[in-house]
């Protein structure tokens, strides 16, 4: 159900007046309703008069259940001016599109493909519920070694070009124009779409750039005084004269030395004082790569991911086979929820504390998570120190506020509030672990260390932190058996394959058929994952297809992801939320293969559609890396041998 809205008016939500955490079920009303304790800080607050309500003879209060913020655990507040920059209402976000109209895209027919989607895709851009349109204005750029500006005002008979080839000091030619109603200038805006293929038909400039792109739309949405995105469509390596210009610096001797940390991190320090102007004007950047070579994704995709925006990547983009792939994600990517310009604060009750912060984020100082957006397919992932005492009675609170811009303009509060119980037994702890949310905290916190340390010392972090949860376990709640035996808790049977899924991702085991960029999209792609998302990732669905009732709705159920699980008379597909394969035993029964493929036997299935995978040919070498609990090729336990290390590492603590 969507979250119900507060509104206090000009009073604004009633805060704690030490700790500033914002009303919530935890807070204590006392003195026949004139004051409240704060269930964070204990500090004792007067009740603001137009807040007053009486208490009923359980001391709580006679409008409970009347009040959101009384009496559920998430809720919005519409802000106060207070809450806005330079203490005025927001205007409604923008969505600017960028397209490198170089030579290889206009001759392989993505700038004619992204054009002709655009005309059908903007009629469904994100907008409130209750509104008849959507608030966000649009804008064009197009761009090579220099940037193309497009006037778009709704009275033009034609959409004006305006060129600005000083890439070295990005300004913005035209401010009256350029950010438009999409209704309103639709005619227009179809015309410059249908322009764009033709107007750069004969143009061989293959050189781009690519910081001044981004420098360009966050001044025009600054100028706009509007928080938005950008939609950047980019295929190659920046290497026109400009600002971020970059060089190829792809080195496969690097892998599996001290100096492998370096390919992950960006080439210059530019891009990320480029993104933390982007998130100090509310600009989110998210990057459709269409490379055919290295383009360095740790440097481009670093204002993507400190924006809270998303980095797309087609390698080896076809049109005619990887058009649907690419107008899913865009289609996907502009009309999903959204809100703009956003901080986020996490308070929490005496002995414990927020203490890092995972995701799509920018931090300036310890405490404050700041997003230029925030949109329903990131997750920020919250690690919380327990320094102090906790009781049992009181437990653990925790308050999640999110200040953000919705897509019609308005400022609002989002607030999760959260109460865990405490226990003075260990075995409570087990009993109530989360292992998918360990492993999502593990893979980021990993994930995170690549940029500074080896990658082999994080991999035997890894493994000394799994066998530590695991020895501690055997110790304090096992009861006495021979050391012989592995033991673990139940709600973490399934942590050690999970943990070997993750040491054996191409992030932190370098293959050499895995290239460097495809390394850095998929350790960009892990920091904003949500808990089922990262579980997919590292531990594949794998679904024997040949077992499927075509007459029933329900899916077969899935099997262990190892090759013992294959047979030669089996169909299966392999999922992780961002490949997918068919797998086709040689001996895969003729009516099924008639029935999916309408050709009349194996031989004359066709391996270039889809990513179909005959066993024993050559591409079963790609998807055998995704059987995760079999031993890797280029190094990789197998689940059974990492039990086994993991088990003697248990036996060597508790000796």
């Amino acid at each position: 159900t969507p979250l119900y809205l507060v509104n206090h008016g000009e009073n604004g939500p009633v805060r704690c007046n030490r700790c500033k955490a914002y009303m919530c079920p935890f807070m204590q009303f006392i003195e026949g309703g004139r004051r409240y304790q704060c269930g964070f800080c204990n500090c004792v607050n007067d009740v603001p008069p137009f807040y007053f309500q009486h208490l009923d003879h359980m001391g709580r209060r006679l409008d409970h259940y009347e009040k959101p913020e009384l009496s559920l655990g998430s809720y919005e507040f519409v802000a106060t001016l207070d809450y806005c920059r330079k203490n005025k209402p927001p205007n409604p976000p923008a969505f600017i599109f960028m397209i490198d109209v170089s030579y290889s895209n206009i001759k392989n027919g993505l700038v004619k493909l992204i054009c002709e989607e655009l005309k059908t895709v903007l009629e469904r851009l994100p907008k409130e519920e209750q509104e008849e349109t959507s608030a966000i204005r649009v804008g064009f750029i197009t761009y090579n070694k220099v940037l193309h500006f497009f006037n778009v005002k709704s009275n033009l008979a034609q959409p004006q070009m305006m060129v600005v080839t000083d890439v070295g000091e990005v300004f913005v030619p035209l401010l009256d124009g350029f950010l438009v109603n999409y209704q309103e200038s639709q005619a227009v805006i179809h015309n410059l779409l249908d322009q764009i293929p033709e107007m750069f038909a004969d143009s061989n400039e293959n050189e781009t750039v690519f910081a001044p792109v981004i420098q360009a739309g966050m001044e025009a949405l600054k100028a706009a005084e509007c928080p938005g995105k950008l939609f950047i469509f980019h295929s190659s390596l920046p290497t026109a004269e400009a600002p971020g210009k970059l060089k190829n610096r792809d080195d496969k001797k690097l892998i599996n030395t001290d100096k492998e940390k370096t390919l992950f991190q960006p080439q210059t320090t530019g891009y990320e004082s480029l993104a933390k102007d982007c998130v100090a004007h509310g600009c989110c950047v998210t990057l459709f790569l269409f490379p055919n070579q290295y383009v360095d994704v740790a440097s481009l995709g670093l204002v993507p991911q400190l924006t809270g925006g998303t980095l797309y990547k087609y390698n080896n983009f076809q049109v005619q086979l990887d058009s649907q792939q690419f107008l899913n994600d865009l289609r996907s990517d502009i009309e999903k929820k959204i809100g703009f310009d956003a901080i986020m604060r996490v308070r929490t009750s005496t002995g414990f504390r927020a203490t890092d912060f995972f995701g799509g984020i920018f931090m300036n100082n310890t405490t404050d998570v700041e997003m230029a957006a925030i949109d329903c397919d990131k997750a920020v992932t919250v690690e919380f120190k327990h320094d102090d005492k906790l009781g049992e009675d009181s437990g653990a609170l925790i308050q999640c506020a999110v200040l953000y811009t919705t897509v019609s303009g308005q400022r609002r509060l989002r607030i999760h509030n959260l109460g865990l119980n405490c226990s003075s037994q260990l075995a409570d702890v087990y009993k109530s672990c989360e292992t998918d949310a360990l492993i999502n905290f593990f893979a980021k916190s990993a994930f995170k260390a690549v940029l500074h340390q080896p990658l082999k010392v994080i991999r035997e972090i890894l493994v000394n932190q799994t066998a530590h949860m695991l020895a501690c376990y055997r110790k304090n709640c096992a009861s006495p058996s021979a050391t012989s035996q592995l033991i673990l808790p139940d709600s973490m049977k399934v942590l050690p394959v999970y943990m070997n899924s993750l040491l054996k991702n191409c992030v932190l085991l370098g293959r050499p058929e895995i290239s460097t960029d495809e390394r850095a999209y998929q350790r960009q792609l892990v920091m904003t994952m949500g808990v089922a998302d990262s579980q997919l990732f590292f531990y594949p669905q794998l679904l024997p297809i040949h077992t499927l009732d075509v007459k029933s709705t329900a899916l077969p159920a899935a099997v262990r992801c190892s090759e013992s699980r294959l047979s030669e008379e089996g169909i299966f597909l392999l999922a992780n939320g961002l490949h997918m394969f068919l797998w086709l035993g040689v001996s895969s029964p003729p009516e099924l293969i008639q029935g999916i493929f309408n050709v009349p036997s194996f031989a004359h299935v066709n391996t270039n559609m889809l990513t179909i995978v005959k066993q024993r040919e050559q591409p079963e070498m790609l998807f055998r890396q995704f059987l995760v609990e079999d031993k890797g090729l280029y190094g990789g336990s197998s689940y059974v041998d990492f039990l086994c290390c993991v088990h003697k590492e248990i036996c060597q603590l508790l000796n």
